[in-house]
């Protein structure tokens, strides 16, 4: 079943980059990243391991959020993110530094404590 879900969002992607239409980002997935470090969470509202990573993502923002941005990115409601980087399956984690620059992605949940690890393995969070 799962991977029937994805094989759409595959095909929704591939269709949305091949006619050009593109949806309006959200304020808060298009907003600067203010000088911080960002990851940005690909995936739908939905999907069980999307909902699963909303929480931990809530939760890492309460504490971390003073330091590393936490964004929330929806395919139905942020498709040019999506081409943008180039996102085949959700859930898939993208790990920005404070320059917007891509260092790292993950495909796939993760725990809080994984993703905690993640940034600290990539020197994002001390």
């Amino acid at each position: 079943m799962t991977v029937w879900r994805l094989l759409i969002v595959l095909c929704l992607v591939v269709n949305w980059s091949a006619t050009g239409w593109i949806q309006p980002l959200l304020a808060d997935s298009a907003a600067p990243l203010k000088g911080k470090p960002a990851v940005y969470e690909f995936g739908a509202k939905t999907c069980v391991p999307c909902i699963q990573m909303q929480q931990v993502m809530a939760e890492l923002k309460a504490s971390h959020g003073d330091r590393v941005e936490f964004r929330m990115v929806y395919v139905d409601e942020n498709r040019d993110l999506f081409l943008r980087y180039r996102i085949m399956l959700i859930p898939t984690q993208v790990f920005l530094n404070a320059q917007g620059e891509e260092v790292d992605r993950h495909v796939g949940a993760l725990t809080k404590e994984e993703l905690l690890r993640k940034l600290k393995d990539l020197r994002l969070i001390d």
